[in-house]
């Protein structure tokens, strides 16, 4: 048992030397995305194909970062793209933004994020700034689409003309 300090010491040692993609990484939720630069907005209604998951009016937010990499067609590393995801209200011939459904956060960081083409994923849930609805699943739950703007540095949205 002696020897229980010196393991313990050597375990924090490899732990901190190792890779960051080998260590939990979650993609951080994005204070004060609402100042951001305002990239576009859309509603996607019923009969869409992505209508089950992503129904609803959302906007979407860049940081300055992912700003130059809209203009430049790639991201640079600390580009952050938020996707703002709500319940549509219909009532009195308009469509109205109801409660939150999620915020969905792209973060560029091509070292920690390696194995999703340089983009960590999240999704918060509601207007929760901690309960997350991607968490470990990010290769699946968002990347698996997202591989098909391969050739758009896996973005799917553009800048409004």
């Amino acid at each position: 048992m002696h020897h229980l300090p010196t393991l313990l010491a050597s375990l924090v040692a490899t732990v901190s030397s190792m890779p960051p993609a080998f260590a939990a990484d979650p993609v951080p939720y994005p204070e004060g995305y609402r100042d951001w630069t305002h990239v576009k907005s859309m509603v996607i209604e019923a009969g869409h194909p992505l209508f089950d998951s992503f129904g609803g009016p959302h906007h979407l937010y860049a940081n300055d970062a992912a700003l130059r990499g809209y203009r430049a067609g790639r991201f640079p590393d600390g580009a952050v793209i938020v996707f703002d995801l709500l319940t549509a209200v219909s009532a009195d011939h308009a469509i109205t933004e109801g409660p939150r459904k999620v915020l969905g956060v792209m973060l560029k960081d091509s070292r920690r994020y390696a194995s999703t083409g340089g983009w960590g994923f999240e999704g918060f849930v509601g207007d929760s700034t901690t309960e997350r609805a991607v968490g470990a699943n990010a290769a699946t739950a968002c990347f698996g689409c997202h591989t098909a703007r391969e050739g758009q540095d896996y973005v799917f949205s553009s800048l409004r003309p």
